[in-house]
């Protein structure tokens, strides 16, 4: 099923998502589903501004964050659980060149190996990247994080890992209470939020066994808020 909706949800990435919910409907709720992992179970995501923040916020089934991949002890063939919100943001809206792809931020565990800007420290703990995602039918759910071909230097932000495809690993506060987690990011770092579309979803990627490109897939969707990744949540004010 997946497969059969990324095409429309790129198309509509790149023209702006021109998504037909009434104003008030800011979040995208979910019916429960036992066949899905409780932690994973996606009831309600929404992304609401207040002050001088966004807060980026999934409620589950179960306690957000309980479960994790298995660690292997190698950083090819390894796996990552991801809370994720894609979003009709562009790509030049958080730092690199424009039009690359879908935009969203993911909350993620990855016992393996760390992504962190400067080389930090990171595999320990749950913590947030922006990724920009593409269809690639060699991944198994046919989503990939974009790779950048070798010599080639595109424009990237200021907290990039270093690592050889579009991800920024910036330090938002992150927070998992209960059934909940949330991420707090400055307003001031994505003016262009107000009025985004967005959905959620919760999903496993693999890094490539040989390391070639695609290096990181998508393998596993557990939960899609929409059903369908149509985007439709609104970014507005808290009330």
């Amino acid at each position: 099923m997946f497969r059969e909706f990324l095409t429309g949800t790129l198309v509509a990435a790149g023209t702006a998502l021109l998504c037909h919910v009434p104003a008030s409907a800011h979040s995208v709720k979910a019916e429960p589903n036992q066949a899905v992992q409780a932690s994973l179970d996606i009831i309600e995501t929404k992304i609401t501004t207040t002050g001088d923040k966004a807060i980026f916020s999934t409620r589950v089934r179960g306690e957000a964050g309980k479960d994790k991949p298995d660690a292997t002890g190698k950083f090819e063939g390894s796996s990552v659980y991801a809370y994720v919100w894609p979003t009709s943001l562009d790509s030049g809206d958080i730092g690199f060149e424009k039009k690359q792809g879908i935009v969203a931020l993911a909350v993620t565990f990855h016992p393996d190996f760390d992504d962190a800007a400067y080389g930090g420290k990171n595999r320990h703990k749950w913590h947030p990247h922006w990724v920009v995602l593409t269809k690639d039918e060699a991944c198994g759910a046919g989503l990939k994080v974009v790779d950048i071909p070798k010599d080639q230097k595109p424009k990237v932000p200021p907290t990039w890992p270093a690592v050889p495809l579009l991800i920024d690993s910036p330090e938002y506060p992150t927070t998992f209470t209960g059934d909940t987690v949330d991420v707090e990011i400055p307003l001031s770092l994505i003016d262009g939020i107000k009025g985004v579309s967005f959905d959620g979803v919760t999903a496993g990627l693999k890094v490539n066994g040989n390391l070639h490109a695609p290096l990181l897939c998508v393998s596993d969707v557990f939960k899609v808020a929409s059903g369908n990744l149509s985007l439709p949540g609104k970014v507005e004010p808290a009330k």
